[in-house]
């Protein structure tokens, strides 16, 4: 048996923490200021400990209530959430889609709507992570797309989402005419994205280049890399799919381009679990993406 007081008592406090005010909790609950009162002493009788400090005509959460608002701030959150999916007509269809977030803000976020257009039925419910999670235990999400590379696991299905170039980019405003690549990638600042497949140092010894021993500044997110690199920070070795936008725009260009050789190579990874492949919302998703990267 679960061990936590009447959910009835955790949604006035949710309330009375959001509200800062019994008053106001006791509005929006249609119930009396006593009645809030009495059901917040009850809560802090079952904690233990004092949840809000009370002042002249007003009250404010202690530390041990500001964390449990935060936590059941979440937790309604996804209720309100599942209770809506419920009340969805009965062709439509919720998809849970964990992404990469550079690869959600970057690529996958402006084509969403491409996919709802062709799929009107399918409710997307998209959440980001720069964490692989394992759908095996992880069963409220159905399609993980994830950077760099995934372990293959058993009763998952992963797959790459194409092949990816990575290269580095810099803004057009950093470059000097008739100046070899080769000497102005060894004068430039590097910027390293941590998280990327292929580093620097990986890079450099693929050329044949010696790795300049100098300080690089460094970012955890491929969208922060690239723009930094926009910004005139340095050169960013990162995926041109991400940086699509930019280099259309001309805000950034491929350094060496005609000089260095590609270096091409899956990136992103698609995953689903095996017995949620033929699902109708899934297959249409997973289908329109794979179409899409080619």
């Amino acid at each position: 048996m679960r061990n936590f007081p009447p959910l009835a008592r955790l949604r006035t406090f949710e309330a009375a923490a959001r509200l800062q005010s019994f008053a106001l909790a006791a509005q929006e609950l249609h119930l009396t200021a006593s009645a809030i009162s009495h059901q917040i002493r009850d809560l802090e009788r079952h904690f233990g400990r004092a949840l809000f400090e009370r002042r002249h005509r007003q009250v404010q959460t202690t530390l041990e209530g500001r964390r449990l608002f935060e936590s059941l701030a979440r937790l309604f959150d996804a209720l309100e959430a599942a209770c809506a999916d419920v009340q969805l007509p009965t062709q439509d269809q919720v998809l849970s889609v964990h992404c990469a977030p550079s690869l959600a803000l970057k690529w996958l976020g402006p084509r969403l709507n491409e996919f709802l257009a062709a799929h009107p039925g399918v409710n997307i419910r998209l959440t980001t992570g720069a964490d692989a999670l394992d759908l095996r235990v992880v069963r409220e999400v159905d399609v993980e797309l994830s950077y760099g590379a995934v372990r293959e696991m058993s009763g998952l299905l992963v797959v790459p989402l194409g092949s990816e170039r990575i290269a580095p980019l810099v803004s057009p405003s950093l470059l000097v005419r008739r100046v070899p690549a080769a000497r102005q990638i060894h004068q430039l600042t590097l910027i390293d994205s941590t998280l990327s497949p292929l580093t620097w140092g990986q890079w450099f010894e693929r050329h044949g280049l010696s790795l300049p021993a100098r300080p690089r500044p460094a970012f955890d997110r491929a969208a922060m890399a690239i723009a930094a690199a926009v910004d005139g920070m340095g050169v960013a070795l990162e995926s041109t799919r991400l940086a699509a936008r930019e280099l259309e725009r001309g805000e950034l260009v491929i350094l060496g381009e005609k000089v260095f050789q590609a270096v091409v190579q899956p990136v992103h990874f698609m995953s689903v679990r095996a017995g949620d492949q033929h699902r109708p919302a899934v297959q249409a998703f997973t289908g329109w993406l794979t179409q899409t990267v080619r």
